[in-house]
């Protein structure tokens, strides 16, 4: 099996922590030359150090605000400008919970633009390089609601599903220039948004956290929490030659909590 990514270069947003320092990790132990994104310039000098590097693997940091267009936009046009990405993770956290009747208009609008539009200037930005190396591989760290909606995250289902269309439609697009668009649906991981979760599924029900963890559980065939390294895995393989067939999917990996097919 083909997973070498020796020359490739991946940019992997969301980077500083979770799923997106997981998969910065594993695209590292593959060969790649990973470029951190994050909005700390500290936390992503923080991470830098723990990413394999031998002879001739280089790795670097950029900070921006993905709710900042028109500087992310300049910042990831001038790193591809400087050395062609051939792969995307797009990774960024997710809206605040609450029902989707609830929700204020500027709620949808804020979590658009992180998540979709981010997404979309930074595709523009890196697809010349894409194109010209006849190689690219993007990968959408999204939710399992894009296949079963999870109750009170309204705004989550509302902009995951947007992400997940957008992909899809772009790996029609994409397809025929060597790029493939995929997307992984994380289920119930050990990460900062689920320390989240637990803590405002606690306050709702009253419950302490260990009874909402364990409810939580009871709905997952393997009886655990992932670990982010079991995510970034995935979308190591997603963005490895080994998968160049496989285009505009969403996988789960949520230890078969998905009931749907």
């Amino acid at each position: 099996m083909d997973l070498d990514l020796t020359g490739k270069h991946a940019l992997v947003c969301g980077a500083s922590q979770g799923i997106g320092r997981a998969a910065a990790i594993e695209l590292a132990q593959l060969g790649a030359c990973v470029t951190l994104l994050a909005r700390s310039r500290e936390a992503l000098d923080a991470m830098l150090p723990e990413l394999p590097a031998p002879a001739g693997q280089t790795h670097a940091a950029l900070a921006a605000d993905m709710n900042d267009h028109p500087t992310l936009r300049a910042k990831v046009e001038d790193l591809a400008n400087a050395r062609p990405v051939q792969i995307v993770v797009n990774n960024s956290g997710g809206p605040p919970g609450g029902p989707a009747h609830t929700a204020a208009l500027d709620d949808f609008r804020i979590a658009f633009n992180q998540h979709v539009m981010a997404a979309q200037i930074v595709l523009q930005a890196l697809l010349p390089g894409m194109r010209g190396s006849g190689y690219g591989r993007v990968i959408n760290v999204i939710s399992t609601s894009v296949k079963e909606p999870i109750r009170n995250l309204g705004v989550s289902n509302t902009i995951r599903g947007a992400m997940a269309s957008w992909a899809k439609t772009l790996a029609t697009e994409l397809g025929p220039f060597g790029i493939t668009v995929n997307n992984v649906l994380p289920g119930y991981t050990k990460t900062q948004r689920l320390d989240q979760i637990l803590a405002d599924r606690a306050k709702a029900s009253g419950k302490d956290r260990d009874a909402v963890a364990q409810t939580m559980l009871a709905s997952v065939p393997l009886g655990r929490f992932a670990d982010a390294g079991e995510i970034g895995a995935v979308i190591a393989f997603l963005a490895s030659p080994a998968a160049g067939y496989v285009n505009g999917i969403s996988v789960p990996v949520d230890g078969g909590r998905t009931l749907s097919l």
